[in-house]
């Protein structure tokens, strides 16, 4: 197995989920240093730390008692999560799963290493996402001011949500690339005329 490299500059905030609290608590130790964590017990507790913070990941266990990891994970998808979610379980897949959206399924135990690999590859395509969403956010706003004189469209609300969101996706985008944020400053170079 080969060594994984995990940009210390990046930061990534996931949320383990687990009804057994010395799995979940054990799994978020052996994330120290890779990212922030929060643990969830219950798949309620679960989603309400996702809809109340930033979750970037999200290890889920198939199986617990009350709503199970499945149940979350379509409530999550349900309620437009933007994050990537990783199924953590000792439940073997079936055909079942070609239907589920999640990103990635680990079978459990799993080691440190396969941990922070699995980790490191959603940071990077989560990053990777949100880059060519904040490109055609940004594009969208940057032509708006380039083309429309301020005077008339800093007071419109459509304009004022798309500087708002371009804002957001700029610093989650940032946060997740660490130091590799020069395609993010490049793409602010492109001259645009302005009106």
């Amino acid at each position: 197995m080969a060594l994984v490299t995990v940009d210390s500059t990046a930061e990534i905030r996931a949320l383990v989920v687990d009804d057994e609290k010395e799995v979940a608590d054990a799994y978020a130790l052996r994330l120290q240093g890779v990212c922030e964590t929060e643990t969830a017990y219950t798949g309620k507790q679960a989603l309400e730390i996702a809809s109340e913070s930033t979750v970037d990941l999200v290890l889920l266990d198939r199986h617990m008692p009350g709503m199970s990891g499945d149940e979350v994970l379509e409530e999550l998808r349900d309620r437009g999560f933007d994050g990537r979610i990783i199924m953590v379980t000792a439940v073997d897949p079936d055909f079942g799963v070609v239907e589920m959206p999640f990103d990635e399924y680990l079978c459990k135990p799993m080691n440190r290493e396969d941990l922070h690999a699995a980790v490191e590859h959603q940071r990077r395509v989560l990053a990777y996402e949100t880059l060519g969403e904040f490109f055609s956010a940004e594009s969208k706003r940057a032509v708006l001011a380039a083309e429309i004189p301020e005077e008339h469209r800093d007071d419109r609300e459509e304009y004022r949500e798309l500087a708002a969101r371009v804002e957001r996706l700029e610093e989650r985008v940032s946060r997740l690339l660490g130091e590799d944020t020069s395609v993010v400053e490049n793409f602010a170079e492109i001259e645009r005329e302005e009106a």
